[in-house]
């Protein structure tokens, strides 16, 4: 077991699959605790952090602003003169580059769970200043981490980090416990029968909602669910054709156990914890090609990789749709690698393992 104090830090814990893979860690490491600020606008808390050591870092949020920022920076500063960590283990840009600033005798680690070159909501020139602050961060860096390797190259691709210590360490995932279908489907307020298919993420831009409500206006008698909080939340409401139901934020429990088929249409990810929840469930999932997502799914073996258009999401769709026993064949192999590939012990012990490295 370890013994080295280990203070993780992150902006926010809003739901989601960086918040479950930080939770882990915080939950299952001797002698760890949490940093954070609060989640802002839409967004909803994860509830672990109730159940989690946490410091609560009153102006770190995921808005830029430099006033709050530098608040923020200073109160995270007192944290660590009176916690004495060992190691500062820092998730995502905006903790990264406020967490990495912090003066200290502690090693710092810091996690990268997912990249932004391909997010279209950031402009060249915000992407531009982003790599070179993170260029300028991985040299007060003492170790780096990838959630994935294809993010881990993209980013030492870019010169961030590149002649540093790196792992890549895949996200440790439980199995969800599931309910019967039906009932399932009652507790969503939902009483279609039929094939149901599932779209669960942030309703953020990143996460590219309208791309499924194109590819629900191009199934018209296919019923989809959309399950998720965030800014764009009433915006897809309002948006969204008569086949698809928006719920907002749901028990994920209750969600796989009511669709059939999960679509994501992220234009940017790192790991998506989600699509691993959704195949530990024996679910068949469709997602577009971008990050490590082809590490997460083998491609028409535990699930079908497509290009990120609507028109190729509609022919997967349309393809599980006829082959029925192919899609239950997706989905029961799926299950059987997310739990070989997946699991909370394996993912422990790499950063046990980082930790006592670096404590060396």
């Amino acid at each position: 077991m370890s013994t080295i104090k280990v203070l993780h830090v992150i902006a926010r814990m809003n739901v989601g699959g960086t918040a479950r893979y930080v939770e882990e860690l915080v939950k299952n490491i001797p002698n760890s605790a949490l940093a954070t600020g609060h989640v802002q606008d839409a967004e909803v808390e994860d509830p672990a952090v109730e159940s989690l050591p946490v410091f609560r870092i009153p102006h770190l949020g995921r808005r830029i602003s430099p006033i709050a920022d530098f608040k923020a920076w200073r109160e995270l500063s007192n944290v660590v003169r009176e916690q004495k960590p060992a190691i500062l283990h820092t998730h995502t840009f905006k903790a990264g580059l406020i967490g990495r600033l912090v003066r200290g005798k502690h090693v710092r680690v810091h996690t990268f769970h997912g990249h932004l070159f391909d997010d279209y909501s950031f402009s060249k020139l915000e992407k531009f200043f982003i790599t070179f602050a993170e260029r300028l961060l991985a040299k007060r860096t003492d170790f780096l981490v990838s959630v994935g390797q294809e993010v881990g190259e993209r980013l030492r691709a870019r010169k961030i980090g590149s002649n540093k210590n790196w792992a890549s360490v895949a996200p440790g995932v439980k199995e969800i416990p599931l309910m019967n279908k039906t009932r399932a489907r009652m507790e969503l307020d939902i009483f279609e029968s039929g094939l149901l298919i599932g779209w669960m993420a942030r309703m953020a831009q990143v996460k590219n909602p309208y791309l499924l409500l194109e590819v629900a206006l191009g199934l018209p008698t296919t019923q989809f669910v959309m399950a998720g909080g965030g800014d764009l939340l009433d915006e897809i409401r309002l948006s969204a054709p008569e086949n698809v139901k928006v719920i907002g934020w749901a028990n994920p429990s209750i969600f796989l156990s009511a669709v059939d088929i999960i679509v994501s249409t992220s234009s940017n990810e790192g790991m998506p914890i989600a699509l691993i929840e959704a195949q530990l469930a024996g679910l068949p999932v469709i997602a577009t090609d971008v990050g490590s997502t082809k590490e997460v799914i083998d491609d028409k073996v535990t699930g079908l990789i497509v290009e990120n258009n609507g028109e190729n999401i509609v022919n997967a769709i349309e393809r599980l749709k006829i082959s029925p026993s192919f899609a239950k064949e997706l989905g029961k192999s799926g299950r059987i690698r997310a739990n070989l590939e997946f699991n909370t012990q394996r993912m422990l012990i790499a950063y046990l393992n980082i930790y006592q490295k670096l404590a060396k």
